[in-house]
């Protein structure tokens, strides 16, 4: 700890002796004072308030945690917040799991021999609608030793058939049941969240007894909590759903005859993990808390509470636009599934979001578990979140709130009646609409796409992905909005040669407009728009001698000079033929003389780029939203 004050004012970190969280605030007052962030009388209240932030699910996170629940047990033993096996990942690692959903039975093979043979340990194939059809499921597995690799499989609605047809194949190799090793995937509920309709309980039911009965190691029934997390959930309501499908499923097959212990053990869960690595590390931990404390209630043995976990980097959060930020955003999240604790991780290859995967984004994506794995040795540390204040106060209120949404859908009828009434999807919809606003805000930066785009960027091209089922719940991506700008904005180009842009009315010296400018640039680019600029400028008439005729001109510089050229600069730009005038900065009342509008760090830049891409022409049939002065 910290006693001694340097000669500069702030703390010396190598002195002993404690110091209190008042000196502590002290010090960040005085950093935040320095940055503009507050002024020279501070906030109105805790300096930490500053700092904080609050997740969807309405949970603060604070900036310093110096105390928090530390009674999350050991690992492998109850509540298992700390992991389901006592010796975590360390002894052989956690499973590589990567997902093949090629239509082309040979390609795939070969993939999944490529696969196998560079170090992933298990696979998933998507089958039937959406990926390879079941009747080419022995082709695609040519060569493939069943015995010596786990199989998930994700046929949706035709989860029977598939089930049927790889246990057909392992009765080819002649392998005894206990051999098998995966999940048969089984969801009727997953089914009834992605199409709108009700899956098969009884198949599901017969094919878990069958398991129980001859496949031993082999889990029947997956509770998938990617259709919320992709319907723009927040990890909370993941958490909430996941509990009340693997309860439904829990009742299914105790009500079946199977004994409860035996029943737990057919299901194996699977999570989203993000590019925000404590909340998904605190996902992870709290699904396994929630899954005990209903196992417990529910008369299971304390081995057969344990929750088997099957993490996946979230597509949600890939984008088409600089599709190689994927690479670190599915690093951070492969991370993040590692240190929750999870038994088979898939991190999805960087060009996911613009179809069917190449060799190269496969060979980054399983080598993103081996540099983990065999150089970081991430697995030899088990629970390496454990006693963390931060991660294990974010764990217990994760799962009060997953809790109180778990109860709320049991309240209605369960899992089945609460997506068929609606309740489900409307709260769905409504933290999408909370998300979305605050990447269209751009307080939810997404690099490569919100911030920092590149224009130039060569687009990749890739086989286009099967159509996925719908009818249900819907499917998003963060970047969808920003990304459907810029195809407008491409197919312009395309159209007519040239880029859609607007010019930059830089007022003053390079240090009076450049950070506003910049701004502007970074801003314009978002929507697919190039910007030029009139450079260094002393009156109007640079200005007008620079001006490329642009419909839409931004005026940037600092406040000083908008104060003593904004309004004749706009004046003579309009005189010159600029439709609409905008102003980099913040709303002035009133505002200068000629300004249609304004562009600011924190305003609707969605509707920001919509409005100006309706006014250069590109999108004539979107409306421009009032709130932000554009088009007005």
């Amino acid at each position: 700890m910290v006693a001694h004050s340097t000669s500069g004012g702030g703390p010396d970190l190598s002195a002993a002796g404690p110091v209190d969280r008042e000196q502590w605030r002290a010090q960040v007052k005085k950093v935040l004072q320095r940055s503009g962030l507050i002024g020279e009388q501070g906030p109105a209240g805790p300096v930490e308030d500053v700092l904080a932030s609050t997740t969807y699910d309405g949970i603060v996170v604070h900036p310093l945690y110096t105390e928090g629940p530390l009674e999350a047990g050991a690992p492998g033993l109850v509540p298992f917040v700390r992991g389901s096996r006592p010796q975590g990942s360390v002894a052989e690692g956690w499973d590589v799991r990567q997902r093949h959903e090629n239509p082309d039975p040979a390609e795939t093979n070969r993939e999944i021999l490529a696969d196998l043979y560079n170090g992933v340990s298990s696979l998933w194939l998507r089958l039937g609608t959406g990926g390879l059809a079941v009747d080419d499921l022995a082709d695609a597995l040519t060569g493939v030793h069943l015995d010596m690799i786990g199989m998930t499989l994700d046929a949706g609605a035709d989860f029977g058939a598939a089930a049927d047809a790889f246990l057909a194949l392992a009765a080819e190799q002649d392998l005894p049941g206990a051999a098998l090793r995966g999940n048969l995937g089984a969801d009727p509920l997953g089914v009834q969240a992605r199409t709108g309709r009700p899956g098969d309980r009884e198949a599901a039911v017969s094919l878990a007894r069958r398991c129980a009965a001859e496949f031993t190691e082999l889990k029947a029934l997956v509770v998938d909590g990617l259709p919320y997390h992709d319907a723009g959930g927040s990890d909370a309501q993941e958490l909430g759903c996941s509990l009340a499908v693997a309860t439904t499923y829990l009742r299914w097959l105790t009500e079946a005859g199977i004994d409860v212990d035996t029943a737990a053990g057919l299901l194996e869960f699977r999570f989203a993990t993000t590019a925000d690595q404590f909340l998904s590390i605190a996902k992870l931990r709290a699904a396994r808390r929630l899954w005990e404390q209903v196992t417990r209630s529910s008369g299971a043995s304390e081995p057969a509470r344990a929750q088997v976990q099957h993490a996946v980097t979230s597509a949600a959060m890939l984008t088409r636009r600089d599709p190689w930020v994927n690479m670190l955003r599915t690093t951070i999240a492969t991370f993040a599934a590692g240190v929750g604790g999870a038994q088979a991780v898939t991190a999805l290859p960087f060009d996911a979001a613009i179809g069917l995967p190449d060799d190269f984004a496969r060979r980054i994506a399983r080598n993103t578990q081996a540099l983990l794995l065999e150089e970081s040795h991430l697995a030899q540390v088990i629970d390496p979140a454990g006693g963390s204040w931060y991660v294990e106060s974010l764990t217990e209120e994760l799962a009060q709130v997953a809790w109180r949404w778990f109860q709320e859908i049991e309240a209605a009828g369960g899992l089945p009646a609460a997506l068929e009434s609606g309740l489900v999807a409307d709260r769905l919809a409504a933290t999408w609409e909370e998300r979305r606003a605050a990447i269209t805000h751009r307080e939810d930066a997404i690099t490569g796409v919100s911030e920092f785009p590149n224009l130039d960027e060569p687009p990749l091209e890739r086989e286009p992905t099967p159509e996925q089922p719908s009818g249900g719940l819907p499917v998003h991506h963060y970047a969808e909005d920003f990304e459907r700008l810029r195809d407008a904005a491409d197919a312009h180009l395309e159209a007519t040669g040239q880029r859609p842009a607007v010019f930059l009315a830089t007022l003053g010296s390079l240090a009076a407009h450049n950070a506003r400018a910049s701004f502007a640039r970074n801003l314009f680019a978002a929507g697919g728009i190039e910007c030029t600029d009139a450079g260094a400028t002393e009156s109007a008439e640079d200005v007008l001698k620079a001006y490329t005729g642009a419909p839409v001109v931004c005026l940037c510089a600092s406040d000083k000079v908008y104060a003593e050229r904004a309004a004749d600069t706009a004046a003579a730009l309009k005189q010159a033929g600029a439709k609409h005038v905008l102003l980099a900065g913040k709303p002035s009342d009133p505002a200068p003389e000629g300004v249609d509008g304004f562009a600011f760090a924190g305003c609707d830049a969605l509707a920001v780029l919509t409005g100006v891409q309706k006014l250069l022409h590109i999108r004539p049939d979107t409306p421009i939203r009032p709130d932000t002065g554009v088009g007005r």
